[in-house]
């Protein structure tokens, strides 16, 4: 939305038939409406200081792939739920991408932002943005917000993030089609590491690791 998309719909709303709608609903709309023209006309600069913490969450393998065919590359039971009991009760950025590749949809007790440019009913229990600027702006003034892919999210919101959360997976798969973009380790401080072997759920060694953009 602009300023002048929000002016065109006011007068819309105004000259709606009233026996069509409720009069006082209408008024409410219009309120809506005229507070969010006033917070785009004081202009939106995106920067990591939008939220107290944005955070990178993602599974990668020793090549830094993290997918094939639009799915992950292995099962790790405990490595989902160490990103549930993170993500739980916050905010979730993906791309379409990522959400086409959950197997329910939404994710529960989380606000899903899905960032496309597709009809957002197509995106049922989930918040639609046009853009990353915009997905930055719903969640302005919230605690904690993570980014969960996919590639090109990640690529558009590295620079704004200021933890991230790595699980690597000690393998190569000769099969990964998607990787995530480059990091350079140096403006990253290492501040927790968590290694797993592998059992009869895990098929492979990994390591939980957790960082801090360096200041």
């Amino acid at each position: 939305l602009s300023g002048l998309k929000i002016n065109s719909i006011i007068d819309l709303v105004k000259d709606l038939d009233t026996s069509r709608q409720t009069k006082n609903l209408n008024k409410l709309l219009i309120r809506i409406l005229l507070h969010l023209q006033v917070e785009f006309s004081k202009g939106f600069e995106m920067t990591k200081e939008q939220n107290a913490e944005v955070a990178i969450i993602v599974i990668v393998d020793e090549n830094n792939g993290i997918g094939k065919d639009g799915d992950l590359l292995c099962h790790l039971p405990n490595d989902l739920k160490h990103f549930k009991k993170l993500t739980t009760g916050h905010i979730i950025i993906m791309g379409r991408k990522t959400y086409e590749s959950l197997p329910n949809g939404a994710l529960p007790n989380r606000i899903n932002i899905v960032i496309t440019s597709d009809n957002a009913d197509n995106y049922p229990g989930c918040i639609v943005a046009r853009s990353v600027d915009e997905a930055i702006l719903l969640t302005k003034d919230k605690e904690k917000v993570f980014i969960i892919g996919g590639v090109k999210i990640y690529s558009s919101t590295l620079h704004l993030a200021n933890k991230l959360y790595l699980t690597r997976i000690h393998h190569k798969f000769k099969d990964a089609d998607t990787f995530f973009p480059k990091i350079d380790f140096n403006n990253w401080e290492l501040i927790e590491e968590e290694k797993h072997l592998a059992d009869e759920k895990h098929l492979y060694d990994y390591s939980s690791t957790t960082f801090i953009k360096k200041e």
